[in-house]
């Protein structure tokens, strides 16, 4: 369903096991730069009103998973850990040339967009189903499902806004360069890496 051409090497899962307040730490930033991706689309493209409603839930929603992520590393007696660059996103930013009209810059932003929260379902499917901490296991499932959910929004809202069979190409062209810049990620505490 994702489409994703190159699926996460499932022993990722064990590195994610033995370093849990790490990945939680990741999440929840990753949760924060969702909801901060959202309100760069409102900014950068306010005349776009059907996005910019979706975009409004988005924001709303994003952050309130930013604090159940931050509830879980309370629960467990750690305080949140400080940012650090992720990898995938800088990579997969590599893509697409800067420049260009708004509407192809829009595009662009709404494939990343897709791309990002693709990789994240299938990551939580992996953890929901892989993890021995049966709760953590349940609260992936949970998110996995909003995160298909995104990954389709996105992606209809750049076939809405570009042409349909240019962005279907570019959408296939970013899938094969994604799943290159994935055989050297797999190996970090990280949601993507």
């Amino acid at each position: 369903m994702l489409g994703l051409k190159l699926p996460t090497d499932p022993r990722w899962v064990n590195i994610v096991e033995k370093n849990i307040e790490d990945i939680l730490t990741d999440h929840a930033f990753c949760e924060q730069k969702a909801a901060s991706t959202a309100i760069s689309l409102i900014v950068s493209f306010p005349e776009y009103t059907d996005l910019v409603k979706e975009m409004i839930d988005l924001v709303e929603e994003e952050m309130s998973h930013f604090k159940m992520v931050h509830d879980l590393i309370l629960e467990r007696g750690w305080t949140l850990g400080r940012d650090r660059k992720d990898e995938y996103v800088l990579k997969l930013l590599k893509f697409f040339p800067k420049g260009g009209s708004r509407t192809t810059q829009l595009v662009h932003r709404l494939l990343y967009a897709a791309l990002i929260e693709a990789r994240s379902c299938e990551r939580f499917r992996l953890l929901s189903e892989e993890l021995e901490d049966k709760k953590l296991a349940k609260f992936y499932r949970k998110l996995m499902i909003s995160e298909a959910s995104h990954y389709t929004m996105f992606l209809n809202f750049a076939r809405q806004y570009g042409d349909r069979k240019e962005v279907d190409v570019k959408w296939q062209q970013l899938l094969d360069y994604e799943a290159e810049i994935m055989k050297d990620l797999g190996k970090d505490v990280t949601v993507h890496g």
